[in-house]
């Protein structure tokens, strides 16, 4: 019986053994793996190699230029060896991680039959008509005409014309070196009408460090899928004053065409408003010599302030907003004029701030306080307000008078108030100010979710990732073939999918969820359980070992 007993009792130690073993097999073979697959941080693949090489990435913004020759511009052996093209390249001197390089790409051929009647014509206004008439430019192209050096279409003492178009005029010349000569005439307006460094160091304004290309450049608006504008009429003192203005129809008249012009590069808004008691943030200084009031420059960058807290535009806007503001000073202040740092009478009576807006004081005409009881009944001279404001429109959005060469005739925008060769040089700089933006947006994603291994990283945030990386190789490669149009698509493209992936909430819900309180929450879980099993492991071993030391009998 006690034989039996002991032998009973092996057989449960074995079992016990067993049992233990098979726990912890499973625990280490089947559970562990399975509760780190199940707690792991889910990081879809992102194509880490390509975004570091955005960094490197190198611009060739070509510039297709189709160079026209008349009968009589360049010397007859000149004109057998049309056509030919030439490429002039140039590195623009920026201090930028991205290489750009400007290449234009000079098309040269003989005029046909009806661009030398219509060059011969009595006007340009006539041959621009007649131009235009067989088909539109492509967006980013230019074309130039090249007439006799002795054509009276242009004065006497001009050597070049830059139209409203895509179209420049360009004389020629009797001359063994006609084409070197003419190329860098051509090569003058081509740039003006294009692309120069101010322009791109203008665009890349955020990008570049404080130096001399961004200390007074910073002017531009930020590239944007949508615009706000908002006309806002100041009154501070309705009960001298009874202000009317045509603001619906200035907006028709005016402002719509130049932003039907400037659609393509983004979509507009466009709201007015009237404020009552709304006055300057700044007392206007008196003086006695004109019995006027004045702004000083060094005061008006205070005058922002207190009157933005009453337009309330830009808390719940998507969008910049661009705030124009027409300013009637109060009769204890009138006139009022703006002083520049000269201290001379500012012309328009009105400054701007960059990405802001513009203010103008309109002074109430001192003859009306005569005629008639208070309050007096103002009505505002829109054309006089809208000139203002447009051209302060168009300096927010960087498209300020070009360097023209010496000798050039420089043409008068067309009704819209836009050239349409402006709106291509705006096309170039927001084409690259966007691959600028995304190509920064997605290296400092990269880096962020490389040293912080706790963010979820979703497919869909990945798939923005790639498709904003694509996005910025196909804009390059469409702005290296000269096609405007698709390159900036693709661009905008760029910007929307980088800064989506950037801010998507997605990647801050295990942002602050560090190793400690892993271990706080999952040590309760698994110490009650673990411990049982590695005191049986730690048992088996220490029985195991003294089997193994125990001498055997011998005879």
């Amino acid at each position: 019986m006690a034989a039996a007993g002991a032998a009973a009792t092996d057989l449960e130690v074995v079992r016990g053994k067993r049992a233990a073993l098979f726990f912890a097999a499973v625990a280490i073979v089947l559970g562990l793996p399975l509760w780190w697959k199940t707690t792991e941080t889910y990081r879809a693949s992102l194509p880490y190699s390509e975004i570091s090489g955005l960094n490197a990435l190198q611009l060739r913004l070509m510039v297709p230029v189709s160079v026209v020759f008349t009968r009589e511009s360049v010397p007859l052996d000149d004109q057998e060896k049309l056509p030919f093209t030439v490429v002039h390249e140039r590195e623009i001197p920026l201090k930028y991680k991205m290489k750009i390089k400007c290449r234009f790409q000079k098309a040269y051929r003989r005029a046909l039959d009806y661009e030398e009647e219509a060059l011969s014509l009595g006007s340009m206004q006539e041959a621009e008509t007649m131009l235009a008439e067989p088909q539109e430019q492509a967006e980013g192209s230019l074309t130039v005409y090249v007439i006799s050096e002795h054509s009276s279409l242009l004065p006497q003492d001009m050597m070049s014309y830059i139209g409203p178009k895509r179209t420049a005029v360009v004389r020629g010349i009797m001359h063994r070196e006609a084409f070197n000569i003419v190329g860098r005439r051509i090569i003058q307006v081509a740039q003006a009408m294009s692309l120069t460094e101010d322009v791109l160091a203008a665009a890349l304004a955020d990008h570049l460090p404080e130096d001399k290309w961004s200390s007074d450049k910073r002017r531009p608006l930020k590239s944007s899928l949508g615009y706000e504008i908002t006309f806002s009429l100041l009154n501070p003192d309705p009960k001298s004053h009874d202000v009317h203005w045509d603001i619906k129809g200035a907006v028709r008249r005016y402002v719509q065409p130049f932003l039907n012009a400037l659609s393509v590069a983004g979509n507009f808004s466009v709201d007015s408003q009237i404020l009552y008691y709304a006055v300057l943030g700044v007392n206007p200084r008196f003086n006695p010599a004109t019995s006027s009031y004045y702004l000083a420059a060094h005061s008006l960058p205070h005058v922002i302030n207190p009157v933005e807290s009453r337009l309330g535009s830009s808390a719940a806007s998507l969008y910049p907003v661009l705030n124009f503001l027409l300013y009637v000073p109060e009769l204890a202040h009138s006139p009022l004029y703006i002083q520049d740092k000269d201290g001379a009478p500012v012309a328009t009576n009105a400054f701007h701030s960059p990405r802001w807006g513009g203010i103008m004081v309109y002074n109430v005409d001192p003859k009306a306080y005569n005629a008639s009881e208070l309050p007096v009944r103002v009505e505002v001279d829109m054309v006089r307000v809208m000139e203002v404001f447009l051209a302060q429109l168009r300096l927010l959005f960087g498209i300020a008078q070009p360097q023209v060469p010496p000798k050039c005739l420089f043409s008068r925008p067309k009704s819209e108030g836009l050239m349409t060769w402006e709106l291509d040089r705006l096309l170039w700089a927001r084409s690259v100010e966007n691959l600028a933006t995304a190509t920064t947006t997605l290296t400092s994603l990269a880096q962020l979710l490389g040293k912080i291994s706790n963010i979820v990283i979703k497919d869909d945030v990945a798939s923005e990732v790639f498709r904003a990386v694509a996005a910025v190789q196909k804009a390059a490669e469409e702005l290296a073939s000269g096609h405007l149009a698709s390159a900036f698509a693709a661009s905008q493209e760029a910007v929307t999918s980088s800064e989506r992936a950037f801010f998507d909430p997605s990647l801050l819900h295990l942002l602050y969820f560090p190793d400690d309180q892993k271990f706080a929450i999952y040590i309760p879980l698994f110490l009650p359980m673990a411990v049982p099993i590695l005191l049986s492991l730690v048992k088996i071993f220490l029985e195991s070992r003294k089997s193994w030391k125990k001498p055997e009998k011998t005879d």
